[in-house]
């Protein structure tokens, strides 16, 4: 069989694509190494509760065009992501709002919170941040930064912030209401259901195969610059690889680094309501987890049990999954040899965080997916 294009991903960016595609009349095979769909936004239902298998997603967008491609695919409900963190014994709302500064100082109005921390930065007296640290404490002062940003990030990263480059944190959002919305983007909410069904929804119609590396999949067909499969049944004239790109081109260069995580989960039983909150960051370093996601609470569950997931951070290493891309001058230089390599592939196309190297939110990704297929179809 002959098939328009091979889609390696069966995540957010391959489904629009795939789905995109075969509403122009192309046909799809869409492969997975995983044995489900969805990729990272998969989730899977324990206890009548849907949990997000590979952390909180929480979708957001001020893109009404994406939002309205969504709603066709499953129907939202009015989730507000409003986290809180823990330092030591003290709670605090984040993002760093009134909330957050009336606890942490006893402070009342916007003026008594912006003069704490004009007054700590300007003792700091930082002209040129050079690391992460001293972005951070020129940005929001001494006390936000030891409590709230420090240790998180420090276990985020494997690193101390004083060995991070200070372009990594280009700016720290502080407001002066009491608005608990993280964030700003007037669309947001979890599908009803799980994320799962909306990407079931993407792929109707679409053949799919799960637990197939690509690797074993296929190979190129040097004499017309096309790929078959390895039983030689099966041809395709592009590719869509939202892979590691690196690992496409067998890391000829040296592999790019990115930072990976552990997810511990549980089911409580009996147990209706574990913390209150679907979200809860621990931003001390010696604390090992970065947050706790209570599942039930994106869809305001009143199941008579709960489940709880903990993250813990740690350095990636091949054959782990690859979450977030590290974006230092070393892996950008890496990256731009690949994407030159990229550029030579005459039927391979690239896509999504992986096969772009960088993080995506989820409208972003939509929006990127949906502008590949828009170029496609003009061939």
């Amino acid at each position: 069989m002959n098939y328009d294009y091979l889609v390696v991903g069966a995540g957010l960016f391959g489904a629009v694509f795939a789905s995109e595609m075969k509403k122009n009349g192309k046909r799809c095979l869409v492969i997975d190494k995983r044995g489900h769909i969805a990729g990272n936004i998969y989730t899977e239902e324990i206890s009548g509760i849907q949990v997000h298998k590979y952390g909180a997603h929480i979708f957001h967008t001020s893109d009404r065009k994406i939002w309205n491609y969504v709603n066709e695919l499953a129907e939202f409900n009015n989730y507000i992501n409003s986290p809180l963190a823990v330092y030591k014994d003290e709670l605090y709302n984040l993002p760093f709002n009134m909330n957050t500064f009336a606890k942490m100082w006893g402070v009342r109005t916007p003026r008594e919170a912006a003069e704490h921390i004009r007054s700590q930065i300007a003792e700091l007296d930082i002209k040129e941040p050079g690391n992460l640290e001293e972005q951070a404490l020129s940005l929001v002062g001494t006390d936000i930064y030891e409590k709230l940003v420090k240790g998180y990030t420090e276990k985020q990263w494997g690193r101390d912030c004083r060995e991070l480059p200070a372009f990594i944190i280009k700016r720290l959002p502080v407001r002066f209401t009491f608005n608990n919305n993280y964030f700003n983007d007037p669309y947001q909410g979890i599908p009803q259901g799980g994320y799962t069904r909306m990407v079931e929804k993407l792929l109707e119609g679409i053949e799919v195969r799960l637990d197939t590396p690509f690797e074993d999949f296929v190979k190129r067909n040097d004499k017309n610059d096309t790929y078959v499969t390895n039983d030689g049944q099966h041809s395709f004239g592009k590719i869509l690889y939202t892979g590691m790109i690196d690992a496409f081109f067998d890391y000829c260069e040296g592999a790019l680094e990115y930072r990976s995580l552990d997810f511990q989960t549980e089911l409580l039983e009996g147990e209706e309501n574990y913390q209150g909150n679907a979200v809860v960051n621990y931003t001390e370093r010696e604390v090992p987890f970065t947050r706790i996601i209570e599942h039930k609470h994106f869809e305001f569950g009143q199941q008579p049990d709960t489940v709880i997931t903990r993250e813990y951070p740690k350095e990636w290493k091949r054959g782990d999954e690859p979450y977030y891309p590290v974006n230092d001058e070393k892996n950008a230089a890496l990256y731009q040899k690949y994407l030159r390599m990229a550029s030579g592939q005459k039927n391979v196309l690239f896509g999504g965080r992986l096969g772009q190297y960088q993080y995506y939110d989820m409208d972003k990704v939509i929006a990127a997916a949906l502008e590949m297929a828009s170029q496609e179809r003009k061939k």
